[in-house]
């Protein structure tokens, strides 16, 4: 008979088992869950993929050596995406330097882009500008500072309100929203000068 839990069970139930029991399967969901969603963030934040799929393996570590400081009251997803945010952080400490690498496609690797003729899709050359203004948005992401890089990867890509990012990243709401109204704006005219070139 196939155990059904991991479908059912949320975040801080799963980190419970993994607190009390050590359970292999319970962390095995978690990674499941959580994998992907901390690769995506850390590759907008530090602007390499490779780094981000590292940084995403050394969260989990940490989450699963500090399990049993886990607060249970606490939200899962609050603890494990401040231990993203923190890696991030230290790694561009590490670095010293704002990456300047651009990034792949949201879609898989580059080259990955695939044009059927038969359907309705844009074809190569609307791809090709597509493309473009994407890795034009990536490059202007990577280039705001690494506070306001964070809220915008928090609230524009992984979707997080500003609650949420308040909480992780333990700043006040306000913050938060001025945070992301002034990486807005400093997009606008990073993309608009790009425009006129």
């Amino acid at each position: 008979m196939a155990n059904v839990w991991p479908s059912v069970m949320s975040d801080e139930q799963a980190m419970w088992r993994v607190q009390m029991h050590d359970d292999p399967q319970a962390f095995a969901e978690l990674v499941h869950r959580w994998e992907e969603p901390l690769r995506r963030m850390g590759a907008r934040v530090l602007g390499d993929v490779h780094r981000a799929e590292d940084m995403a393996q050394e969260a989990f570590s940490r989450v699963f050596t500090h399990r049993r400081d886990f607060d249970p009251g606490a939200r899962f997803s609050t603890w494990i995406w401040r231990i993203a945010v923190n890696l991030c952080r230290d790694e561009l400490r590490r670095r010293g330097r704002r990456p300047e690498t651009a990034l792949v496609a949201d879609s898989g690797e580059p080259g990955q882009e695939t044009w059927d003729p038969a359907t309705d899709a844009p074809g190569p050359a609307e791809m090709v500008a597509g493309l473009e203004r994407a890795e034009a948005v990536r490059r202007a992401v990577l280039r705001l500072p690494e506070p306001l890089r964070v809220v915008v990867a928090l609230r524009h890509y992984e979707g997080l309100k500003f609650h949420e990012i308040a909480e992780v990243l333990a700043i006040p709401e306000g913050t938060a929203k001025s945070r992301m109204a002034e990486a807005l704006d400093r997009l606008e005219k990073g993309l608009r000068s790009l425009g006129e070139e």
